[in-house]
This record gives structure tokens, sequence and C-alpha cells, in this order.
């Protein structure tokens, strides 16, 4: 996927992850756009509070994946992993906190009363639709997929998005 050319491989990296942890970029976008959706109405009126809930969830299970795949791979080497070998798993599962990074400045942008917090929750599923969008994308030129699959594997990631998205709306109004 190309970009415009004013925008940095770092900030593209951090609104859209990056092209080899596809799998944490989605998981850690639909943690995200569901804590989000599930906190909107409880935190209306404390954008602060949704923000921290939003990020401390997202580290706890990033956490919890360290941990747990520090266990598996224990297990499959048949011994206790050193501490290079947990900071990888912990590098490699980045990604998930990393897909945090650009709802949580939406939020933030309405926390700090630059957007309303009503604009800045949306804007922050959107940028999740988003994101959802071009790791179905990413996945299908990855397998080579004609149009046909490339829509189909899109529309489904979205539609993913899309179904946290309507839950919010369900659950807000």
């Amino acid at each position: 996927m190309r970009c415009s050319a004013s925008v940095s491989p770092a900030t593209r990296h951090i609104v859209f992850g990056s092209g080899d942890r596809i799998a944490g970029t989605v998981y850690g976008t639909i943690i995200v756009m569901a804590t989000i959706a599930a906190g909107a109405k409880a935190f209306e009126d404390r954008s602060w509070e949704l923000i921290a809930v939003v990020a401390a969830t997202v580290v706890v299970l990033w956490v919890a994946h360290v941990y747990a795949h520090g266990l598996g791979e224990s297990l499959q080497r048949g011994r206790r992993l050193d501490l290079g070998e947990l900071l990888a798993i912990a590098q490699r599962e980045a990604s998930i906190v990393l897909a945090a990074i650009a709802p949580l400045a939406a939020l933030t942008l309405g926390a700090l009363e630059v957007l309303r917090a009503s604009s800045a929750l949306w804007l922050a599923l959107g940028l999740g639709v988003a994101a959802l969008g071009v790791q179905g994308l990413r996945y299908a030129r990855l397998e080579r997929l004609g149009l046909g699959g490339t829509a189909v594997t899109v529309g489904v990631n979205v539609l993913f998005g899309l179904a946290i998205v309507g839950i919010k709306a369900l659950v807000t109004h």
C-alpha cells in the first residue's frame, strides 16, 4: 500500500501496523475498539478515564500474550527462556500495544478539548476500522489475491471493525 510521501514510515507503522506483525495489529486493534465501544457510555464525561482503561487493557493483554508465549516456548524448548528470548517475544508481540497509539491519540484530542469527546471517540473507532482494512489489504497482497479475493479479505476485516462500531452505537444510544 502506498501512502503519501509526507507521511513518515514510522507514522504509517504506528497508525497501520507493520506487514510482519499483522496478527498483533489486528488483535490489538480489535481489543482497543471493543474497549472503547464498551466504555464509551460509562466514561462519557470522563475521557481521561476511558483513555486509562483502554491503555491498561491493551497493556495487560500484551503482558498476558508475552507470558503465554513465553510459557509455550519454554515448554517447546524443554527449558526456561533466558531474558533475551523473553524480550524477543515481548518485541514480537509489541504490535498489540502499538495498535492502540492512534486511537488513544484521537481520544486524547477529545480529552484536551481539541475535538468534542464524541468526535474523538468516532475518530478513534474510524482509525481502527481503517487499520483493519489495511491489514486485510496486506494479507491479500501477501497471498497474491485477485481483485475479488482482495475485496472479500478487506471487506471481512472492515466488517469486523464495523460490527464493533455497531455494538458501540447500540450500547450508547
